[in-house]
């Protein structure tokens, strides 16, 4: 008899970090949203620690929406394994406890080649990219403060709430490591009332570790407005390797 290994949810994490938020201050955040939606859940701290152990792998509807509204972020967009065909699981409406369901096919967990195991690039970072603005004719730098998450082989990026040089523009990285190279994609929401009007902006990266482990540097391409391609380099370096809440809640600030 086969069985499926399980995967942390790392994103979910990640994420919960990034918002400078408890496991238990989670579940509050979730239930109130429950109540503003009209959909009252029964989101506990047992449950999200479940989540993100990915031993619960498939929220219902009404948790899935009420993370939505906590996080920003569209539930495919949490970690979780959404089953098929569907989007979502149905809800009978009700509250009721997590359930259970197939996951997406062609899910896999993460293969814990190069980078072994273990924690090693865990905490707050310094993000900083160059790129060049043709609608401007200039260079222009962005930073943000990050919190990496790291399970194996896979790295969870998320940005700091508040902790960017351009306000309201989270930042996330899907990454994986093997030895010395890091590969992946980079996702950015600029803010509504900003230069770019709310534009979101995704693309690629390859970045190589330095032999100290503190710093990651190498090139980001992606799409421009007029959908060219557009590169620059691209910059991570290690500032804190603590990821508790006062850690996060003092690099809540825009990077100088």
């Amino acid at each position: 008899m086969t069985t499926t290994a399980v995967v942390p949810n790392d994103v979910l994490r990640a994420v919960r970090i990034g918002l400078r938020l408890s496991q238990d201050d989670f579940a509050k955040a979730i239930r109130r949203a429950g109540v503003e939606l009209g959909e009252p859940n029964e989101a506990s701290k047992r449950l999200v620690q479940r989540w993100e152990a990915g031993t619960s792998k498939t929220p219902r509807g009404v948790y899935a929406r009420a993370l939505e509204r906590v996080t920003g972020r569209p539930v495919e967009a949490l970690g979780f394994a959404l089953p098929l065909p569907m989007a979502r699981v149905h809800t009978d409406g009700k509250g009721g406890h997590d359930m259970e369901a197939e996951t997406r096919s062609g899910a896999t967990p993460a293969v814990a080649g190069g980078q072994t195991s273990g924690e090693t690039f865990s905490g707050v970072w310094l993000s900083r990219y160059e790129f060049f603005s043709s609608s401007r004719d200039a260079s222009f730098e962005a930073k943000h403060y990050v919190v990496i998450v790291q399970h194996g082989n896979r790295l969870t990026v998320q940005s700091l709430p508040g902790a960017s040089s351009n306000p309201d523009s989270p930042l996330t990285l899907d990454l994986t490591v093997d030895r010395n190279v890091v590969t992946g994609t980079w996702v950015e929401q600029t803010a509504t009332d900003g230069y770019y009007n709310g534009a979101r902006y995704h693309g690629a990266i390859q970045l190589l570790v330095e032999p100290t482990g503190r710093r990651m540097a190498g090139k980001w391409v992606g799409f421009g407005k007029d959908f060219d391609v557009n590169t620059g380099p691209w910059e991570l370096r290690l500032v804190d390797r603590s990821t508790t809440k006062a850690t996060l809640e003092r690099y809540g600030q825009p990077p100088e």
